[in-house]
């Protein structure tokens, strides 16, 4: 705890995908750690494309196939995915009323 505030360690990795005719996309994927130790797991490209797992490893199983689904539900709109340039984490001083 910092601030009197739960810190959720954030990691952004890529996973590379291999659809049809060997095109490699390179995601941006969102890590979290939950109060209870699950790895909640977000890829920001696609609309509700979330999964956890009780490792990491799980977890980014997890993700890759609900990306899987993603990418079958929007096959039009892979070409016109925006190419991920990077993640800051920021700190913000909160007061304790707030919380």
């Amino acid at each position: 705890m910092r601030n009197g505030t739960n810190l959720v360690n954030v990691l952004i990795i890529n996973i590379k995908m291999k659809p049809s005719k060997n095109k490699i996309l390179h995601l941006p994927i969102l890590i979290e750690q939950d109060e209870d130790n699950v790895y909640i797991v977000s890829c920001p490209v696609f609309k509700g494309c979330h999964s956890y797992g009780k490792t990491v490893d799980d977890a980014l199983v997890n993700i890759r196939e609900v990306i899987d689904m993603c990418m079958d539900e929007e096959k039009e709109q892979i070409h016109g995915i925006n190419r991920f340039i990077g993640f800051r984490e920021m700190e913000i001083s909160v007061s304790k009323e707030a919380i």
